[in-house]
């Protein structure tokens, strides 16, 4: 019996590996060794037409931190971040509440909140740039109908960000929408029943039950934001190209310019290097926060203070 009993737990475990294997060689191919790849180029000096890459050390990494640009791109990309989550993530909360209703036209609604987020950022990034244009442009228009003079705000230091931050918040505000709507309506309906009886208002249910309820939505909801801030590119080729004078030049679009406009790949890597350990640490609280609830939720309550 002890033998039939490892055999079928074996044939198990061997299956259980087949239907896993098409999955890990995928990622293995697709993001763990472009991940060891880059690490390696990244201590290594590698330009268009040499021969193979040169190991020199820490030498590229010295270079980013003694170079104003980089300095110059890391802050862009951190006012961009709190300029986009911050507000993506309250409008996204405040359209989930207005949709957390029964009735006919909640779907078409939904729907139209949600449709800037399957339109390609390609084609926003048309859209936006035609409505910022010069003159001639939506945005300059409305100013000189109310008496204002135009701004051509892509072509100020002081306001391209802040312009292309306004354009991100309402692609990611539906995104996010999404998500915030499921952890209301996880919410069970007896909790709010019962505060209802009590005479609680629609504020104090909000204000009271409904966001300390929706603390676990709101740090996944932030490191999605945050990540996703984080990897923007295509706006900034569309919009800007990094004008005027890199003000508006986020992390990845540097990596772009220099591993496929200047062709340094190695400082290109070491660039990815650091905005992967970007990623990692804003990921970190909710990984951390993951994983203590699943040893809690498998341990019992003696691991809860682990």
């Amino acid at each position: 019996m002890k033998t039939k009993a490892k055999k079928q737990r074996e044939s198990g475990i061997m299956r259980g590996l087949g239907l896993m294997a098409p999955a890990l060689i995928f990622m293995l191919a697709f993001t763990v060794f472009p991940i060891f790849r880059s690490l390696y180029l990244s201590l290594s000096k590698y330009k268009l037409g040499m021969d193979g890459a040169e190991f020199i050390g820490l030498e590229n990494y010295v270079k980013l931190a003694g170079s104003k640009l980089f300095w110059k791109v890391m802050k862009n990309t951190i006012v961009f971040a709190l300029m986009t989550v911050i507000p993506s993530m309250a409008v996204g909360l405040g359209l989930a509440v207005l949709v957390n209703r029964k009735g006919k036209r909640v779907g078409f609604i939904r729907t139209a909140y949600f449709y800037p987020v399957v339109m390609p950022m390609i084609a926003i990034a048309s859209v936006w740039m035609f409505i910022y244009m010069a003159k001639n442009g939506l945005f300059d228009q409305l100013l000189i109908a109310i008496g204002l003079k135009p701004m051509n705000v892509l072509s100020s230091k002081s306001t391209v960000l802040p312009a292309m931050a306004v354009m991100y918040v309402w692609k990611e505000a539906g995104y996010l929408m999404v998500f915030f709507l499921s952890g209301i309506q996880s919410i069970s309906d007896e909790v709010m029943e019962a505060a209802r009886i009590d005479g609680a208002g629609n504020w104090t249910v909000f204000r009271r039950i409904t966001m300390p309820l929706l603390a676990p939505t709101f740090l996944f909801v932030s490191t999605i934001a945050f990540t996703n801030c984080f990897k923007l590119v295509d706006h900034v080729v569309i919009m800007t190209e990094g004008a005027p004078n890199n003000a508006s030049t986020l992390l990845l679009y540097y990596i772009y310019q220099q591993g496929f406009t200047n062709f340094n790949y190695g400082v290109s890597s070491a660039l990815t290097v650091i905005m992967l350990g970007l990623l990692l640490v804003v990921s970190l609280p909710d990984s951390s926060a993951r994983i203590r609830r699943y040893i809690t939720i498998k341990g019992g309550s003696r691991y809860e203070t682990s």
